[in-house]
């Protein structure tokens, strides 16, 4: 694999990670949204990552990584019995998001792990590139 490649493959990982963390982080801002833009209850979201080979047409060529789709949770969410709430239905029962904090945090971490991996390479590709010039010099 070539200097460029390999950046690419690193830098196609640093994109979807940073999406990924953005993706968890609003779904935590809005853990308890009751009310969206369009009336309803917020809906969890999860990135959907695809690969890209570098080589079209090659299916053994290395692969990069692409964000094809951020996709919104289609479970039926949290009802909690809270009548004195403004968005309760008649029954006394609020539809809040099915996103569990834990879950965003451990994808938080990871996603924050996975970033600093591919920042790593991305250095690393750096000091090997200087060193190679450094050895025509």
């Amino acid at each position: 694999m070539d200097f460029l490649s390999a950046l690419r493959i690193s830098g196609s990982g640093l994109s979807a990670e940073r999406t990924r963390v953005n993706v968890a982080t609003s779904n935590l801002a809005n853990a308890e949204s009751t009310r969206g833009p369009d009336g309803q209850p917020y809906r969890r979201l999860d990135p959907v990552f695809s690969p890209v080979p570098l080589e079209a047409g090659n299916p053994d060529s290395p692969a990069a990584v692409e964000v094809t789709q951020i996709k919104p949770d289609e479970g039926p969410g949290k009802r909690m019995y809270l009548p004195s709430h403004p968005d309760a239905d008649s029954q006394g029962f609020v539809t809040l998001p099915d996103v569990n904090p834990i879950h965003e945090v451990v994808n938080l971490m990871s996603a924050s792990r996975s970033y600093e991996a591919n920042a790593t390479a991305v250095d690393t590709l750096k000091t090997m590139a200087a060193r190679a010039l450094d050895i025509t010099r």
